[in-house]
């Protein structure tokens, strides 16, 4: 049997994102532009999981200074608007608009990552690096984190933009969908490879690892944008000036229901970060649980989240409203804090595993719901604009919510008196402040967020299709 009438016929009904492919952007070609999300996730996991538990523990760098580089890269989210704007009006002797920004950001990631060990080690304050190395170290550090940061947004941005480009309107669900389990899968891979490389910790070890992902990062993002973006003559010749961005993001907020779905992002990307520092302690130091249970807890939250990419991709091209996705995700989020605090007055960790699975779960349809919301807006402000607004406000809030929730957390555990019921120790206090604010936080963004589910249209004149195209609808 010819293998692309096999695939067409498997796909549909076992791959998940099968029909995200269409005549215009075919699977290969999709797959291969998924590879930027995959170095991104890849990026993330050596900043935020190997790299966190390195610093605090075999190197003994204090947990405050941690925090804040860790918090560095989400603060520069705010750029991502802007680099949204410059690549929907780049002009180019080629044409492109998309891949500038792609390069640039590619390269902006293999320079941070490329300087971030050596800031490390002089982290250290060893003295054979001389007296002045820790401040060096400190600054190059703090530096290194911050071109990683912008590096990852250009990256992200200009991708998510290119894939709006060539994606037609009642594919874009699907691929929205299908690139952000990219990223969950470049997670995943991260978080285990590193972990098996780096298990035996020295300072060698750490420059090999953290320089052998600049190199496969850059690779990566080479291999995504090879021939994504056509060359346009026509477009390289135009010389009409781009709109000031300032009037770019006036038109962006005056379409109806930008300015509220942009609050509602903010709002319920800040209740379901809020935890991400907290969950797994939140699990050994009250319940008890080992290493290995609460190590448990991030892979059933990726499980649940991947799930919802899957409803997403399947539910959105049959006419599911996409900011009632996203409803449903903040009901979902919701229900898991309420099982979350539930769980040690009980002792059961079972309703802390299916908290932290519904945590993902509703996260991932608030995150597609809302980005398919803002691919949405009218296609004259631009669609880069559009999706780095989005992820500027998804990020820079997550950012301060991570920050703020393991301030609560340590603030209450200095006041907290320690009187009252066991479950409301002073260790317990600080988790449940937060996971009590992160559920209204959440009833926030759902009274933002929903009467714009009531009456949210398409931005553009074709509507959704209600029919999937995709593999089954290739020639064979």
């Amino acid at each position: 049997m010819n293998p692309a009438k096999l695939l067409s016929r498997l796909g549909p009904q076992w791959l998940p994102f099968a029909d995200a492919a269409t005549r215009e952007l075919p699977m290969r070609r999709l797959a291969r532009l998924g590879l930027f999300q995959i170095s991104v996730g890849l990026t993330l996991a050596l900043l935020a999981g190997t790299l966190n538990r390195v610093m605090i523990v075999e190197m003994m760098i204090a947990a405050l200074l941690v925090a804040v580089f860790l918090m560095v890269p989400m603060l520069t989210a705010p750029i991502r608007a802007v680099l949204g704007h410059k690549s929907d009006h780049h002009r180019s002797a080629f044409g492109w608009r998309r891949v500038p920004y792609l390069w640039f950001g590619t390269f902006l990631q293999f320079v941070g990552l490329a300087l971030i060990p050596f800031a490390l080690i002089l982290l250290n304050g060893q003295a054979e690096y001389g007296p002045n190395a820790r401040l060096v170290g400190l600054i190059g550090g703090g530096l290194a984190f911050v071109i990683v940061g912008v590096g990852a947004h250009a990256v992200q941005t200009a991708g998510l933009a290119l894939a709006t480009d060539l994606a037609p309107e009642a594919a874009r669900p699907r691929v929205v969908s299908f690139l952000y389990v990219n990223f969950l899968i470049g997670l995943l891979i991260g978080g285990l490879g590193y972990s098996v490389l780096l298990r035996e910790f020295s300072n060698l070890a750490l420059v090999q690892v953290v320089k052998s992902s600049a190199l496969l990062v850059l690779l990566l993002n080479v291999i995504a944008l090879w021939k994504q973006e056509a060359i346009d003559p026509e477009r390289a010749q135009d010389r009409t000036p781009p709109p000031p961005f300032r009037e770019a993001w006036r038109n962006l907020i005056a379409q109806p229901g930008a300015r509220r779905l942009l609050y509602a992002v903010g709002f319920g990307s800040a209740g379901f970060a809020m935890q991400d520092v907290l969950l797994e302690p939140y699990g050994g130091q009250i319940l008890g649980m080992g290493v290995a249970a609460t190590s448990m807890l991030t892979a059933i939250s990726a499980v649940g989240a991947l799930l919802a990419f899957g409803i997403a991709a399947r539910m959105l091209p049959r006419g599911l409203p996409v900011l009632l996705l996203a409803s449903l995700g903040l009901v979902s989020g919701t229900f898991a804090f309420a099982l979350v605090v539930v769980a040690p007055t009980i002792s059961q960790p079972s309703l802390l595993y299916g908290g932290a699975f519904l945590i993902g779960f509703g996260g991932g349809l608030f995150t597609v719901g809302t980005l398919n919301a803002a691919m949405q807006l009218d296609s004259t402000v631009g669609g880069g604009l559009a999706v780095g607004a989005w992820g500027a406000v998804y990020a820079s809030c997550g950012g301060l919510a991570v920050g703020l929730g393991g301030a609560l957390r340590d603030l209450t555990l200095r006041l907290w008196d320690g009187t009252g019921a066991a479950v409301l120790s002073g260790d317990a206090a600080g988790y449940m402040l937060v996971y009590h604010l992160e559920i209204l936080v959440l009833f926030v963004a759902m009274g933002g967020i929903g009467p714009l589910a009531l009456r949210w249209e398409n931005r553009s004149s074709a509507r959704q299709s209600r029919q999937p195209l995709g593999l089954a609808e290739l020639p064979g």
